[in-house]
């Protein structure tokens, strides 16, 4: 355990009441509950863990067995069906326990586990809970019934702790714990512990493509105007609004926290623009994620379902995203090697056809027609060629040429003994390259690259994206058979009314690059018949290979670079086309992230044409291509991040690639290297330069640490709540301490020289009804009582308390005088406050008022001392008053005397009373000695003027 985790843990239990911890994202939350687990004493009762996640529950468990502790027990799971009896014996027994809120509220309800056989309660993921949730409810019973107990509650979320209106003091409240505990990555003894022994970091840069770089820049304009349309609405908070923000996910939530009060009441298109930075936020992050192939697939789907309700497809910079992710994978040129380019916005418009028939005449008579490229005519019965580009991912290279060279390095580090001789893998468990992905299908997908070749992986990424094609186009053709001969209407008759789109068809160039897609999955399907058919025995079971998918969408047995062409081209010829099919419309909206179907249809290609010589020459070309040269890679593991499980105690790797910045991996990296000084370690970061990806991660840095700054803040200013009250006994002949137990104050009555009420160590209050107020007036006991308050609270607080019954009215104004009166009661109370500078006047109209102020008054502070509080004002066997609260006995009349002295005031008489012993004192200081007591020779002036100035004589 590092010295600040042992800090943390020591400072938790120092309060018996419990409090809540605040950690950096990525400190190591698992160890410090399994050290309160290695401190827990069975004797006292159940340690139960409340609102722990699986992958917690591991690492707890794991943090215990790291520590090596044998005879330790781990803390054993209770299930929800678990038979009622077993969990009273297992409450009994005094270990530590995970349980779930839902079991353990009715347990607690039903006495099935006596509240004072919890020793103590240590929630989770705290900055999930609110004042309504179940582990609320839980603190709620068990402070009602067992006071003793401590509720310890953790989370590393800081971001989330400020999501929200002093969201910190509500958590705080509904917990009933009164101590916060910050723990941020810059806090001094954090860094120091981890900057101890640094790992050995190297940042690479990898500079993005031309076509990455165009789609960030248009994607982060349709961001951009995205927000602007929202800024319009004026129901959310313009600062949060920014562009930085959007990449994150907590900002779809902030939006929503927002907005949602006012859902019902906002329009289509502000609705629409909150999906839509979703999306975009979306497009962002999978640009730096997922290949090309890939990310032209998502924008298919987008396009299909969003494209008529979405707003960011209409914006001026969107049309880019569309060209230049095509542009990645493939582009459309004629038969001269002419590329043809194309309006997007003229390419998405879209006509209608009355009826089939006018479709296949049109096709089938051959009549030409004309598309305006360039600025020139191009005649569409010319043939276009699908020209492949297939854009591998710049990261992919880098990533393998860094795998070269650590196992070079790692080679020549070995120095052989006489003897013995190196194995050809030469690695072991403790010389692992840790590979850190985002998901497990970006995992997959660079274990294939380092295994076989990018080359591959993009031509069976290619594939499947082709035979989507011929998928979707299948089954538009039998719907398209079905809806022209209806056996009825409605679904009673198994036919469903065609959507708009099936009368719809885009534009020519849309249908010539569908076509051309067509063909090229077509000469796949050929393909792959042959090798059916063939004489390779293998062939059957490699054609079952290349139809299952594994993980995430992504074809692990495909067919090998000498199965299948790498073609570079594909060409139809339009004049025997019979009909038009569409490449807008994909089947639902898919995320790169799900699953991908990997089937195909194998028929209805009839009416595509494809050259065969164009195909035997691809045949002969991929079977002559040879691999070329791979030199040996170190043994590499891949680790996807959104497992979030704690992998690097088991692994142990010398080398970490992080492929994804991660802040929260990164702090682990920080916390493995420093449980662990002697270890070499080296760690790679792979950014692409200039990229949303190095923004994000720098934004998450300064959003976590803006977060800490705003606890910081918020501890100075919080109103932390308190429910202990010191209480008079001469007072429960009134009806306020039973209000106050209503309220749930925990009421202390004890005998008190001075005062009614002890709110705090520095709040006395004195509590008067209207006709007590008068008698005191009369007799002079109230100067006595706010004389005493005064001298030994820093805040005497007087309460005039008026009747249920009665008006909330002290004086009428026709009884108020223009002068001071002896017998005035406003004059009295004047008097009294100008006497007394520091007392507070709090004026009640009942009881359960009283008891609302009370409260008020408490927060932001500690709670009293009982014993103190009885001493106070108590005079010894010598008559001198003993344990003062204030440490100081205070000679009231000079005191006075002094603060009405001129230049004397509130800012300099305490100065003044530290400087000299007493007024005799005072009067002999020279004008330098009291600048610099009074703070300024104004002032200082004045009160010498006035202390040497002669007294008139009448002589």
């Amino acid at each position: 355990m590092l010295p600040f985790q042992g800090l943390i843990v020591s400072d938790l239990l120092d309060d018996p009441n419990g409090g809540l911890v605040v950690l950096s994202s990525g400190l190591p939350l698992p160890s410090l509950v399994a050290s309160l687990l290695l401190l827990h004493d069975a004797s006292a009762g159940s340690l139960l863990l409340l609102s722990a996640s699986d992958t917690q529950k591991s690492a707890i468990s794991a943090a215990l067995r790291r520590y090596g502790q044998p005879d330790l027990p781990l803390p054993f799971d209770i299930p929800g069906d678990l038979p009622s009896h077993n969990r009273t014996a297992l409450y009994a027994s005094g270990a530590a326990l995970f349980v779930t809120p839902r079991v353990l509220v009715a347990d607690l309800l039903t006495s099935r586990v006596p509240p004072s056989s919890i020793a103590a309660l240590v929630v989770l993921n705290a900055h999930r809970l609110s004042d309504t949730s179940t582990e609320a409810f839980i603190a709620r019973i068990l402070r009602d019934h067992s006071p003793s107990s401590p509720i310890h509650a953790f989370s590393d979320r800081p971001q989330a702790m400020v999501a929200g209106f002093a969201k910190a003091e509500r958590i705080m409240k509904s917990l009933f714990v009164r101590r916060l505990h910050l723990w941020p990555r810059f806090h001094v003894l954090v860094s120091t512990d981890l900057e101890r022994a640094p790992p050995e970091v190297l940042d690479v840069r990898v500079p993005m493509t031309p076509a990455m770089i165009g789609i960030q820049a248009a994607v982060l304009g349709s961001m951009d105007a995205c927000l602007k349309e929202l800024r319009r609405t004026n129901k959310v908070d313009v600062e949060d609004l920014t562009v930085e923000n959007g990449l994150f996910k907590s900002f779809d939530e902030i939006v929503r926290r927002q907005l949602d009060p006012i859902w019902h009441t906002l329009g289509k298109k502000t609705k629409q623009l909150v999906s839509d930075l979703k999306t975009l936020r979306k497009l962002l992050d999978y640009l730096v994620r997922y290949d090309a192939v890939t990310y032209l697939k998502y924008l298919d789907t987008l396009r299909v379902s969003e494209g008529v309700r979405s707003v960011w497809i209409f914006a001026d910079s969107s049309y880019k995203i569309f060209e230049l992710a095509k542009k990645r994978v493939y582009q459309m040129v004629r038969e001269d090697g002419t590329k043809i380019s194309v309006d997007t916005k003229s390419a998405t418009r879209k006509r209608k056809v009355n009826n089939e028939n006018k479709k296949e005449t049109g096709s089938g008579t051959g009549a030409s027609s004309a598309i305006e490229t360039n600025g020139s005519k191009v005649d569409t019965k010319a043939g276009v060629v699908l020209e492949e580009f297939l854009e591998e991912a710049p990261k992919w290279k880098v990533l393998r040429e860094l795998l070269e060279e650590i196992e070079e390095e790692r080679r020549k580090g070995i120095q052989p003994k006489e003897g013995e001789m190196v194995a050809e893998d030469a690695g072991d468990l403790s010389e692992i390259v840790l590979v850190a992905c985002k998901d497990e299908r970006s995992c997959m997908q660079l274990e294939d690259c380092i295994s076989r070749s990018p080359q591959q992986v993009m031509r069976e990424e290619w594939e499947k994206y082709l035979l989507g094609k011929v998928e979707l186009h299948s089954l538009r053709k039998r719907n398209k058979k079905r809806s022209q001969e209806p056996k009825g209407f409605g679904v009673l008759d198994g036919v469903v009314a065609a959507g708009s789109s099936d009368n719809s068809e885009p534009s020519s160039i849309s249908k010539y690059e569908n076509d051309a897609l067509l063909a090229a999955a077509s000469e796949i399907n050929i393909l792959s018949k042959e090798v059916d058919f063939g004489d390779n025995p293998q062939s059957e079971s490699r054609m079952k290979g290349f139809r299952k998918t594994r993980g995430k969408g992504r074809s692990r047995k495909g067919l090998s670079k000498t199965q299948l062409p790498e073609a570079k081209s594909y060409q139809i010829d339009n004049n025997d086309k019979n009909e038009k099919t569409s490449s807008k419309h994909e089947g639902g909206h898919s995320d790169p992230e799900r699953k991908s179907p990997g089937s195909y249809q194998e028929n209805n290609l009839e009416n595509i044409c494809i050259e065969k010589d164009l195909i035997q020459g691809h045949k002969e070309e991929s079977h002559g291509s040879t691999l070329n040269h791979i030199k040996p890679l170190p043994p590499v593991q891949f680790y996807a991040l959104d497992s979030d499980q704690h992998i690097l105690d088991v692994l142990n790797p010398f080398v970490i690639i992080v492929y994804h910045p991660d802040m929260t991996f990164v702090r682990e990296i920080e916390v493995y290297k420093a449980e662990n000084p002697s270890k070499k370690l080296k760690v790679y970061f792979l950014f692409y330069e200039d990229s949303a990806e190095v923004q994000k991660f720098e934004a998450s840095i300064r959003r976590e640490n803006s977060a800490f700054e705003s606890l910081i803040r918020q501890k100075s200013l919080m109103m932390i709540p308190v429910d202990q009250v010191i209480v008079d006994m001469r007072e429960f002949m009134s009806s306020l301490p039973n209000v106050l137990h209503l309220k749930g104050m925990h009421v202390i009555p004890v005998t008190l020289e001075v005062g009614d009420y002890i709110l705090s160590p520095q709040i006395c209050v004195e509590r008067k009804s209207i006709a007590d107020l008068f008698q005191s007036f009369a007799s002079g006991r109230l100067y006595h009582q706010v004389e005493t308050m005064s001298r030994y609270y820093r805040m005497p607080v007087l309460l005039i308390e008026f009747s249920q019954d009665k008006s909330f009215s002290f004086q009428s104004a026709s009884d108020i005088g223009d002068d001071v009166s002896p017998t005035s009661i406003i004059s009295k109370l004047s008097l009294l406050v100008l006497h007394f500078p520091r007392l507070r006047l709090v004026w009640s109209r009942n009881v359960h008022a009283t008891a609302e102020i009370f409260s008020s008054l408490k927060q932001n502070q500690d709670e009293p001392d009982e014993s103190k509080a009885i001493r106070v004002g108590v005079p010894s066997e010598d008559g001198v008053v003993e344990n003062d609260v204030r440490a100081e006995n205070y000679n009231t009349s000079a005191i006075e005397f002094l603060r009405r002295l001129p230049g004397v005031t509130d800012a300099n008489y305490r100065a003044l009373m530290d400087g000299c012993k007493n007024l005799a004192e005072l009067a002999l200081l020279p004008i330098e000695r009291l600048t610099e007591l009074m703070g300024g020779q104004k002032a200082a002036r004045m009160l010498k003027e006035f202390l040497d100035a002669k007294c008139p004589t009448l002589l």
